[in-house]
């Protein structure tokens, strides 16, 4: 049984973060008959949408927001793995434009492997990530898995007419990426025994930041589309953001947010295998003729990534000026345009 000292997280699982999501071609075949909203009338948002969370209408005005997110090490510090996985799951509630409430806990773990006590760091990361959301880690439930798990059940609450979704995008609004592209390359890397202490920090610390930027977005009426990019990267989310709101979107690859370095680790040909199944669903919708680096890029999974934001053209000096009174400073990566033969291009 591996102790604190000695312990490697990531040598435990398969997959890393939101890298070990399902791809989202598998994921269609398993979810093709779940239409819950046809019995639940009070269902807002179900699964049909592919949205971050499920929204229920409380009658009063407002709704309940629940979700559920949770995945294996992707990084080796126990307190860094619980406070990731569980900033990434708290990015839900603020993807639907809303405020969390609370949280439970989901853990697996190999207890006949990995002592007790490295779980319980994991469990004060997770903490840590609901005491900076103002909100009580209130429970959970454990079992005893051949790999560690760790993640949260999160519910939070909006006011409806509040709430944002994947799907409400229009035709010309600006697209904007609260977070740099690539922790999935850098993961990767770190697995691979080649990432360098410094690319490690960086990593850490934005998988570890939380997007609270998203409630504050829910009272801005000009904001028509939000979702936050996780597994399925940034252009598998914008794929069902286009699909759902009936559009295509154009995106200026010289404009996206990346973190510095990755060239580095993909000319070492390093890169999740997430990014492969992403591609191998979706990459149909792109348009043809990309470089590798922009597939690697888009493709990449994503874990506690940004909020792709989707406003109105004509307020965009004004969404750029409230951005930055919250310490972002945003610049268009795209639009989104009428419905094209293909749902992203790259200009």
């Amino acid at each position: 049984m591996q102790k604190a000292e000695s312990i490697q997280l990531t040598s435990f699982s398969h997959g890393a973060g939101c890298g070990c999501k399902i791809s989202p071609l598998i994921l269609d075949t398993i979810l093709k008959s779940d239409t819950p909203k046809k019995n639940h009338p009070l269902l807002l948002v179900g699964n049909e949408s592919r949205d971050d969370a499920a929204v229920f209408d409380w009658q009063n005005g407002e709704a309940v927001i629940s979700t559920t997110d949770f995945f294996m090490p992707i990084v080796d510090d126990p307190f860094d793995f619980g406070k990731i996985a569980a900033t990434n799951a708290i990015s839900d509630i603020y993807a639907m434009g809303g405020t969390p409430l609370m949280a439970i806990a989901i853990l697996g773990w190999p207890i006949d492997k990995i002592a007790p006590e490295i779980a319980a760091q994991v469990l004060e990361g997770g903490r840590a990530a609901c005491a900076e959301a103002g909100i009580p880690l209130a429970g959970g439930h454990s079992i005893d898995s051949p790999e560690p798990i760790f993640g949260l059940a999160v519910t939070g609450k909006v006011k409806k007419e509040h709430l944002k979704q994947n799907d409400q995008a229009t035709e010309n609004c600006m697209l904007y990426l609260t977070k740099p592209l690539g922790v999935g390359i850098l993961s990767t890397a770190q697995k691979r025994g080649i990432l360098s202490p410094e690319d490690l920090a960086i990593s850490v610390k934005q998988m570890s930041t939380l997007n609270a930027f998203g409630e504050k977005l829910g009272p801005l009426s000009y904001v028509k589309s939000l979702t936050d990019v996780t597994g399925f990267g940034l252009m598998g989310h914008l794929v069902e953001m286009c699909d759902g709101s009936g559009l295509s979107a154009s995106i200026d690859f010289n404009s996206l947010p990346i973190l510095e370095n990755l060239d580095a680790y993909l000319d070492q040909k390093c890169f999740p295998g997430g990014t492969q199944r992403n591609w191998a669903s979706y990459g149909h919708r792109v348009q043809e003729g990309i470089s590798e680096r922009q597939r690697l890029i888009g493709a990449d999974p994503q874990t506690s990534g940004g909020l792709l934001i989707a406003i109105e053209k004509e307020y965009q000096s004004e969404f750029e000026r409230f951005a930055g009174q919250h310490g972002f400073d945003l610049k268009p990566i795209g639009n989104t345009m009428n419905k094209q033969e293909k749902a992203i291009y790259l200009s």
